[in-house]
């Protein structure tokens, strides 16, 4: 299975003026762990995850103050819609994050997450890593 079979579109976007609040709750409105910046000013496409709110807040922050391009994630890794789930995963594994911007041609097209690889394979355990445990329902490893 390949990445475009996973992904979440349509993509929230947010600009790099909103504030971290506004942000949050776009982002908890719909029901979402990121959001993609835009900024037409600045150089490619920046992603604002849970993580980078939470950060900003447990530093004492003000949430209506901040602005979302003081606090994007740094080195953003860009899947391809052509990558399988294995290596999409395997980016986040190496990168330490739960989100990837799927780029195709310079074009945002989704973004994939952990949640999104977990439901993918949990749906379609063919499409699960060879070698990959399964659960029984008694809740035993196969």
């Amino acid at each position: 299975m390949q990445v475009r079979d996973a992904m979440t579109k349509p993509i929230l976007v947010v600009g790099p003026e909103h504030t971290l609040r506004q942000a949050a709750e776009l982002m908890a409105a719909r029901r979402v762990g990121s959001a993609i910046v835009i900024d037409p000013d600045g150089v490619g496409v920046g992603i604002m995850t849970e993580r980078d709110v939470l950060n900003a807040l447990a530093r004492g922050l003000d949430p209506d103050t901040e602005r979302v391009a003081a606090h994007l994630t740094g080195d953003v890794v860009y899947a391809g819609p052509d990558w399988t789930l294995e290596e999409a995963a395997a980016a986040m594994v190496r990168g330490g994050f739960r989100h990837l911007v799927v780029l195709d041609d310079g074009e945002v097209l989704g973004v994939i997450s952990v949640r999104d690889i977990l439901r993918a394979w949990t749906a379609n355990p063919a499409a699960r890593p060879a070698g990959a445990a399964t659960t029984t329902g008694a809740g035993v490893s196969a």
